[in-house]
């Protein structure tokens, strides 16, 4: 791991954390993977939720992080540890505060979605992230909800089958009055002989349409 990181990280240092946007983008590519698995460390340790130190030195290094993914288009490279980190905020309390502010896993969720997300025409990436993305559409945080749920909606369009096995939990959520949104008329398998169709609503969230058999649609229709 880049000594800066290693510095910022290992002893928590938020006085030099601004430090690491001075370096270039491929002076710490190879770095990421490792600086992402210490920042999971040191978000699931048991005080990360009252130190508000660690919490603005991970909120900095993850800002700086995604940026240098994005730079050097290496998501691929660095999805494992990235999910990773994402996965573990499962295990935290996302639900916002009585003043509607996120809880600090649920930042770091929302701060590393769109670096995931963004890159939804990339199997490979899509593999790992949406049995995790489908997750957060169950934790209590609408604002999460909305957001995870339109990026699944382009995820769909570009590979509809990566979310074939997971619409069960997604219908579950619109069931329970999740604010969750999709493209109008996409379709998704629900389960072997059926279709779910959906479509966008004026208040931007899911409706269930109808459920029909399979067989009674063209095949072009139950490719989709």
């Amino acid at each position: 791991m880049h000594q800066l990181f290693r510095l910022v990280l290992g002893q928590k240092d938020l006085s030099r954390a601004g430090d690491l946007f001075s370096l270039d983008d491929s002076e710490i590519e190879d770095s990421l993977t490792e600086a992402l698995e210490q920042i999971k460390i040191i978000s699931s340790s048991s005080d990360y939720q009252t130190n508000n130190n660690d919490q603005a030195v991970v909120e900095i290094c993850i800002t700086r992080i995604t940026t240098a993914i994005r730079e050097t288009e290496s998501i691929e490279k660095h999805a494992k540890a990235l999910v990773g980190l994402w996965d573990s905020c499962l295990e935290h309390n996302l639900r916002p505060s009585g003043k509607d502010e996120d809880t600090p896993h649920a930042k770091i969720a929302s701060d590393i979605m769109s670096c995931i997300l963004q890159n939804y025409n990339r199997p490979p990436v899509m593999v790992l992230a949406i049995p995790i993305a489908v997750k957060f559409l169950h934790r209590g945080n609408k604002e999460l909800c909305r957001n995870m749920s339109n990026y699944l909606s382009l995820a769909a369009i570009t590979k509809a089958d990566l979310l074939a096995d997971h619409t069960e939990v997604i219908v579950k959520s619109i069931l329970q009055g999740s604010h969750c949104t999709v493209q109008p008329g996409l379709g998704l398998s629900l389960k072997p002989g059926l279709v779910l169709n959906l479509q966008q609503s004026s208040c931007l969230s899911l409706r269930v349409l109808e459920l029909q058999e399979c067989t009674t649609m063209p095949s072009s229709r139950r490719s989709i």
